[in-house]
């Protein structure tokens, strides 16, 4: 779902081609037109409306349909694996791809289809860039040493470069290291540096890009996809091994390499500010530097071709955040690093994605956003009242004053009772607590009952709620008390019982 979801983003929002979106998603393009054609049957508009859950949205984008499923296309590189094998045929693997596909091609288009695959599929494809298209992104095999004022030591920190398709007009940048958070912000500096913002990414198939690398449905990193969606960008990856799908980007390398680091290979730099300010001083001389066989230069050439087409950026950067999925704990909350965040308790025990930024932690299910909380630094918990079960938020809005109120309303031997489990000397949340068991005895056994109870355990002293429990339970609330008043007991009398004068 979430790559139709993506596919409706670029058609719409980013107003590319049915064959743009083919090659940023991984999908023959004929899958982009069903899914295109599908999402216009079912009624709906762009953007469908926020309540519209993924499962919602896939029952109306799939009821079956007759003659709208494109046919099943064949591994091709396989099938010619397979016919270099001895005694193997192509009428051999029709039969066998047709008994897999009832409905695929035929044997005379199955035929066509192989001999077109196999006149092209080792041809090298001549790009041709179109302004303000592609933006190539790759890492420097080279790095660069920073030499720590303090302690001496010396850490190589990595290089960032961009090319932009039409002109080759070059960014660079050092980070840390290569790990996501640097690797996201690297891409917004160079959007600035560009001041716009192509149509399409493309980057090799490092972690921090793509989770599964894969010639036909790569998988994005999450965090990417979101940079791409906050930018209205496509992402394709270059194919696995394949540097000529980013050639740009491979030469911009060599050139970083040979005409921006080298240069400044003996100077020492004692910080990541201090080196990025002497690779873009280097970086200026390569961009204004005239092209061979060209009187211009890249910087000439983005201004005259690459510029005018870029997109304005958006108003606010992107902000990174970091998407991970959680179960909803029995108490319905998640964890996020040291705290914990309510989600509705009807989601106890469902599985929930978690985007956490610098300021909030959102949390989603089953595409929905379901919460949202200001992140907290230090560990413990928030709780929205919302998000608590009926039960649980009438709990939390008693008080013990409003407890000890109600305890006047249903007896003077209640209301003691409360006072006295109030006043214990312990920890006041544990007294609180107490008290509050006193409402569900008065809902299970009435208030005439409980006001008894409270009197008879008053009369011997007993102040918990699990003893007056113990009397309503057992229906000793019931039982006429030994004398009539609150003061010494009358001891009966009974010929077994010794009197005063056995004791002097």
């Amino acid at each position: 779902m979430r790559k139709i979801k993506e596919i409706l983003r670029l058609y719409y929002e980013a107003g590319l081609s049915q064959n743009a979106i083919a090659r940023a998603c991984g999908v023959a393009r004929a899958t982009v037109q069903d899914y295109l054609q599908r999402f216009q049957a079912a009624g709906l508009s762009w953007p469908w409306p926020e309540e519209l859950s993924e499962a919602e949205l896939n029952a109306r984008l799939f009821k079956r349909t007759p003659g709208i499923f494109p046919q099943p296309q064949p591994d091709w590189a396989e099938v010619h694996r397979e016919l270099a094998r001895k005694g193997v045929t192509l009428q051999l693997l029709w039969q066998e791809y047709i008994q897999a596909h009832p409905q695929g091609y035929q044997y005379s288009r199955f035929c066509q289809l192989s001999r077109g695959w196999a006149q092209g599929h080792k041809l090298s494809l001549r790009q041709r860039h179109r302004a303000g298209e592609k933006l190539f992104v790759d890492g420097a095999g080279q790095t660069m040493p920073i030499t720590d004022p303090v302690t001496g030591a010396v850490p190589q920190v990595q290089i960032f470069v961009a090319a932009l398709g039409a002109s080759h007009y070059l960014y660079v940048e050092a980070a840390a290291d290569q790990t996501l958070e640097n690797w996201l912000m690297a891409h917004v500096r160079a959007f600035s540096f560009y001041s716009g913002l192509p149509e399409i990414i493309v980057p090799d198939n490092p972690k921090t890009a793509v989770t599964s690398p894969c010639r036909y449905e790569p998988e994005l990193n999450p965090a990417y996809q979101e940079l791409a969606m906050h930018y209205g960008l496509a992402v394709v990856p270059a194919r696995v091994k394949k540097p000529k799908d980013k050639a740009k980007v491979e030469v911009g390398v060599q050139i970083v390499e040979r005409w921006v680091l080298a240069p400044l290979r003996d100077r020492t730099f004692f910080s990541l500010a201090e080196l990025n300010q002497a690779l873009q001083a280097q970086l200026q001389q390569v961009n204004n530097r005239p092209l061979s066989g060209l009187e211009q230069s890249r910087r000439e050439l983005f201004e005259l071709i690459d510029r005018p087409a870029l997109r304005p950026l958006p108003p606010t950067d992107y902000e990174m955040a970091h998407i991970s999925k959680a179960r909803v704990n029995q108490d319905y909350h998640v964890r996020w690093e040291q705290h914990y965040y309510s989600l509705p308790c009807r989601l106890v025990h469902q599985v929930v994605e978690l985007r956490a930024t610098s300021r909030v932690v959102e949390s989603y299910y089953d595409g929905l956003r379901v919460a949202a909380h200001p992140r907290q630094p230090e560990s413990g918990q928030t709780t929205m009242p919302e998000h608590m079960p009926a039960a649980h938020r009438q709990m939390l809005e008693w008080t013990p004053s409003k407890l000890t109120q109600w305890a006047a309303e249903i007896g003077p031997e209640t209301h003691r009772m409360i006072q006295t489990i109030l006043a214990r000397p312990q920890h006041a949340e544990q007294n609180y607590r107490s008290g509050l068991g006193f409402l569900q005895l008065q809902k299970r056994y009435g208030n005439a009952r409980l006001e008894q109870a409270c009197g008879r355990a008053g009369y011997f002293g007993l102040t918990t709620y699990r003893q007056v429990k113990a009397l309503l339970k057992s229906g000793h609330d019931r039982l006429p008390l030994p004398a009539a008043d609150r003061g010494l007991a009358i001891s009966p009398s009974h010929a077994n019982l010794r009197g005063a004068p056995c004791y002097r």
